[in-house]
């Protein structure tokens, strides 16, 4: 009997592994195509850009935008594959063999909830690294264009000793390096105390932030009640690095799962607000339990044996689910954003209702 069960499970989470595949391939190819004609029309068309490199930033921007839409797959390609074992006549042989619906829904569950970890550890630190390349890329192309010209910047970098608050009229993001141009930096300093006293006040024609420096260009430099001092060039020691201050002007998807920890210290050693990082942070470590919803979710709206009716209204019940699950976790995420609820309960708040529903489905469905 050990054995049977064994082979059983293997079989369940072969066709739930194809069916997921499946519906990865699908949702990936529409994400590819839709980006690819979205970036024809925001960069192609304003800049002299090839097609070369609007399929670049395709490839770039898509693997976040997959990520996103990832709980999908296992709902889709969940429905699919029970639908697939139940129009069969599968589950009514598992079902006389004495098998539990609780049963034969694990190895689905126990399929999305691996995913979902593998996910947050090694496939987001992918796709942020590609989107972070993505923010480069289009500044790049976009650089000449008026209409997306870089605006003013506010930066500030601090630790227990001071504070420096920078200011620029523009930015440039390139690779592993940040260049500010009509650059303006307040320093302050902390007193026995703990309080910020200014100090200085810093001019720079350019200011470019690379390997924990920042290297100034045509420098000016005053303290109160000092004459102005010029120079040619000044390096200043930076708590930013180049990665963390792009991450400052990217969205908190740019940043990797293992680098928010280090980035939302960062920001709230600056005085900037954390509470973005803070929430993609707790929605990144909710995943495996997103995932694990939905599969659950997909297998208990597709239960309904066909020769009973009913099969495909239960199944469109669970797709609608599903959805709504979807569109309350961006609704969540907003509102947790705008601080209107704690970051916490925005992030985690989705996942467990959608676990909780397909519960509850499970339940009405193989208990009555």
């Amino acid at each position: 009997m050990t054995r049977f069960f064994s082979i059983l499970d293997l079989y369940l989470l072969r066709s739930a592994t194809r069916a997921v595949a499946g519906a990865f391939a699908i949702i990936s190819a529409v994400i590819l195509l839709i980006q690819f004609e979205e970036l024809s029309r925001s960069v192609g068309v304003r800049t002299d850009a090839a097609v070369s490199d609007v399929l670049w930033l395709t490839l770039l921007r898509s693997p976040s935008l997959i990520l996103l839409l990832s709980p999908f797959m296992f709902l889709f390609g969940g429905i699919a594959a029970y639908v697939s074992l139940n129009r069969s006549s599968e589950l009514t042989a598992m079902r006389a063999a004495g098998v539990s619906a609780w049963r034969f829904i694990a190895p689905s569950a126990v399929l999305a909830f691996t995913a979902g970890v593998f996910v947050v550890a090694v496939l987001n630190p992918l796709a942020a690294s590609l989107s972070a390349r993505f923010e480069v890329e289009r500044a790049r192309l976009m650089q000449n264009y008026l209409a997306d010209a870089p605006k003013e910047v506010w930066l500030r970098q601090g630790d227990d000793r001071g504070l420096i608050v920078i200011h620029a009229k523009s930015r440039d993001l390139q690779e592993n390096a940040i260049r500010l141009r009509a650059v303006s930096m307040f320093v302050y300093q902390k007193d026995p105390e703990g309080r910020l006293q200014f100090r200085r006040r810093i001019e720079a024609a350019e200011a470019v932030l690379r390997a924990g420096l920042w290297n100034l260009r045509d420098v000016r430099e005053a303290a109160p009640g000092q004459s102005a001092v010029r120079s040619d060039s000044l390096s200043i020691r930076s708590a930013l690095t180049a990665d963390g201050a792009v991450e400052r002007f990217a969205s908190p998807e740019a940043v990797t799962f293992w680098g928010l920890p280090a980035a939302i210290r960062q920001t709230e050693l600056a005085g900037f607000s954390a509470r973005a990082l803070q929430l993609r942070l707790h929605q990144l470590m909710a995943t495996p339990v997103l995932f694990a919803a939905m599969a659950i979710l997909a297998a208990a709206s597709s239960l309904r044996l066909a020769r009973q009716g009913g099969l495909a209204l239960a199944v469109g019940v669970g797709t609608a689910i599903g959805f709504l699950v979807f569109f309350f976790n961006q609704m969540t995420g907003a509102l947790a954003s705008a601080d209107i609820i704690p970051p916490l309960l925005g992030a985690w708040a989705p996942p467990l209702v959608a676990l909780l529903s397909g519960l509850a489905v499970l339940c009405y469905t193989e208990d009555g």
